[in-house]
């Protein structure tokens, strides 16, 4: 499969002494290894590996710092790193340049459970957080499939099964440290729960996709765990009929934490891969948080709405092991998925309509996807309208690469004449640029590219990506 390739034409030269300077800094922790260059120069997109020339193991802001005012010196690009599991190209250095690995900084600074906030440096994930406050009785409620980290997270503004009820990272973020193109630290705002003073940094930089300012502590808010939690699945005839009991749950005003809408051929490959027995056909995951009798009021109104669609009974994972292994079942959905198709390279795409076209968006879709000569899954977070389609790929067929997207630009011209946007989840990275155009117009666009301009004058953060050469 031969996805775009960049020429090497586009790297940039690294100077000089350079990497010396690196090496004589960060001694061990800077690698110019091909194995560690090659695990830091890609990611779960269908793109080929693009290598950086080092990767740097920063354990501190202070060392963000300094790697940064040393690459705004001599102009190398200089791209941030998580835990490597975006999907959409976000960390491929297609110019060259530095890996900045902040899987080390993994401290939490502090945890204020009066003020249900909690400050984390930015390779924290979040399965780390929830553990390191359980005790609290406060949970962080963002889940991307992925143990993802907080860091990578805010830069994406991730969101996840949870966001029907809790939101985004755009609503979850308080505060962040961030360190700036030519090295200098700010704190963009403070733990307040709202403000009014000046300019909304900190959203700036939520989203901003490490093309802006290096992330390098989160402050996030925090929830009391639910008094009862209850999960259930509610299997449908058709795929219409699944969607549609979405619609008019949400309209309702039912306050669901979790609604997940899964296929039939994603259920195929969840039981296969999480040794589960779910019945074949769509099927929607539902779960309520709340009072123990709020929780059975919830669950009766969904469920009869459900039946009016032709669902069927609601079946129950009461006990909490039951739950965590049915949405840890789901959180593996893409994993899943890849093994529907030996040795399959996958190209994933997602979309969000506004509620009301959300059945029509799906729909359409699927009967597209349908007529596909590859084999593929649908799932999503279909209380906000955001649903993701996993496309399985012969990675030695081109054909197929050319056909998937041609399927991924309908799906997002469908989603953008719906008043919708090209991702509502997974973020632009390479793969959605040629999108923003459409979405956002001209204007728009250039006002982005001179807000990056002001950020990143030399153009060395994470360069490339999000907005399309002029």
């Amino acid at each position: 499969m031969n996805a775009p390739v960049f020429p090497e034409s586009a790297r940039r030269v690294i100077p000089a002494g350079f990497l010396d300077a690196l090496r004589e800094q960060f001694k061990d922790r800077c690698s110019t290894g091909h194995s560690v260059r090659e695990h830091h120069g890609r990611d779960e997109s269908p793109y080929p590996p693009m290598l950086p020339d080092a990767v740097v193991f920063a354990t501190s802001t202070e060392e963000v710092a300094w790697v940064a005012k040393l690459c705004h010196r001599h102009s190398v690009p200089l791209i941030p790193f998580g835990v490597g599991s975006s999907l959409e190209g976000h960390l491929l250095a297609i110019q060259g340049g530095i890996s900045l690995d902040l899987s080390g900084m993994n401290q939490l600074v502090s945890i204020n459970p009066e003020d249900l906030t909690a400050t984390v440096q930015a390779g924290v994930t979040r399965k780390q957080l929830n553990e390191e406050i359980r005790d609290t009785g406060l949970f962080f409620p963002i889940d991307p499939g992925a143990d993802a980290s907080l860091g990578g997270m805010a830069a994406t503004r991730a969101s996840g099964t949870n966001a029907v009820r809790y939101g985004t990272m755009r609503e979850n973020v308080m505060n962040l440290k961030v360190v700036t193109a030519d090295g200098r630290i700010l704190e963009t705002a403070n733990r307040a729960r709202k403000s009014s003073a000046g300019y909304d940094l900190t959203h700036i930089f939520v989203g901003s996709e490490g093309t802006l300012g290096i992330i390098t502590e989160v402050t996030v808010r925090l929830y009391p765990q639910p008094e009862a939690i209850s999960a259930a699945i509610c299997n449908f005839p058709t795929l219409d009929a699944a969607v549609q009991s979405v619609i008019e749950i949400i309209q309702m005003g039912v306050p669901v934490a979790r609604v997940e809408f899964m296929d039939s051929g994603a259920v195929k490959a969840t039981n296969a891969y999480s040794k589960l027995t779910l019945r074949e056909s769509p099927l929607l995951l539902f779960e309520f948080h709340g009072s123990p009798a709020g929780v059975k009021e919830q669950a009766q109104t969904v469920q009869d709405i459900t039946h009016d669609n032709g669902g069927m009974d609601f079946e129950w994972a009461e006990h909490p092991e039951d739950r965590n292994r049915l949405w840890t079942a789901r959180h593996n959905a893409y994993f899943a998925g890849l093994q529907l198709r030996a040795g399959a390279r996958s190209s994933t795409t997602d979309v969000c309509v506004p509620i009301s076209r959300l059945a029509e968006c799906v729909s359409e879709t699927a009967k597209e996807l349908d007529q596909a000569s590859f084999p593929y899954t649908i799932v999503g977070h279909v209380g906000d309208g955001n649903f993701h389609v996993l496309m399985l790929l012969d990675p030695d067929n081109q054909a197929e690469w050319e056909e998937s997207e041609r399927l991924n630009h309908r799906l997002v011209a469908r989603a953008i004449e719906m008043d919708g946007t090209c991702t509502g989840e997974h973020g632009i990275g390479l793969h959605k640029m040629e999108f923003m155009l459409a979405e956002h117009g001209p204007d728009a666009l250039e006002l982005m590219r001179s807000l990056k301009h002001a950020f990143d004058p030399r153009n060395i953060l994470n360069p490339g990506k999000i907005i399309p050469a002029a």
